[in-house]
């Protein structure tokens, strides 16, 4: 029985407010995970997500879409967050999976194989072997968005489920990357709202920005660091390259406490087999 059994009946995944009233009854991630996959809070990204799992793209017309909400991908006691800004219409949305089979994800499993945080540098498909070290991958959008642009209010609805993705972290948590403007912004008053203490006026995103908050009834400090995302048109254009990635990651890695002994500048193994 999970928390919202014992709490009584569960909302309705139809209501604009389930992500309010689902989401702080999550006692677990996987709860949490499961709980975003009902959600049909926003009419306009259900109609999109499904429409696009039905007519599909050529290229992937043998495929099965996935067609839902995308959860979060990532050990539960992840020291480091990665936070985008929602599933690609043909990458998540056809495969479930955040940030995988489109080449955000290509360039971004790269990156973090290279800094030791993946297990490999592709991302494909579930069940592809490819697991994370100390890394979760989160988004303020579990739903593709037309146009790869969600609307305030549908960013708002779904607050609550980064919301409580970063609480339940919380007890590892020690930095947090965003990918992108949106991300950034969409990050700045969640983290406000759990008690972090942010400086006035609001941090501006930047590549390489980096600013450290205290929790105000801890004192427990997060990183909160600044990254280009990963799109295609910021990889094509050269605003973003692997090498910036990958030293995003290795000082994102770093202020994490996360431990990368054993492997070196490209993310390979060097310890022995049994280590």
């Amino acid at each position: 029985m999970d928390t919202q059994e014992s709490a009584g009946p569960r909302p309705d995944p139809e209501g604009g407010d389930f992500p309010a009233r689902r989401a702080p009854g999550c006692a677990g991630l996987a709860e949490l995970d499961s709980a975003v996959t009902e959600c049909r809070a926003c009419p306009r990204l259900v109609a999109w997500r499904e429409e696009v799992a039905r007519t599909k793209r050529a290229a992937f017309r043998d495929w099965e879409y996935w067609g839902r909400p995308v959860p979060g991908f990532g050990p539960p006691d992840a020291s480091l967050a990665v936070v985008g800004l929602a599933p690609a219409a043909h990458g998540g949305n056809r495969t479930g999976r955040m940030f995988t089979g489109d080449a955000s994800g290509d360039i971004l499993f790269k990156a973090l194989h290279a800094v030791g945080l993946a297990s490999q540098p592709t991302g494909t498909h579930i069940g592809d072997g490819l697991e994370l070290r100390g890394v979760r991958l989160a988004a303020p959008v579990h739903c593709a968005p037309p146009q790869n642009r969600p609307t305030p209010r549908e960013r708002d609805a779904c607050r609550p489920w980064l919301a409580r993705e970063l609480e339940l972290l919380g007890p590892t948590l020690r930095a947090v990357v965003a990918l992108g403007a949106f991300g950034w912004q969409a990050l700045l008053p969640v983290l406000s709202d759990a008690g972090y203490q942010l400086p006035r006026p609001r941090p501006v995103f930047g590549h390489g920005a980096h600013v450290t908050l205290a929790d105000g009834a801890t004192g427990r400090e997060l990183h909160l660091l600044g990254c280009y995302h990963p799109s295609q048109r910021n990889t094509f254009t050269g605003l973003l390259t692997l090498a910036m990635l990958v030293e995003v990651f290795r000082y994102a890695a770093d202020v994490a406490g996360l431990d990368r002994t054993g492997l070196d500048r490209t993310g390979q193994d060097q310890s022995g087999p049994d280590q």
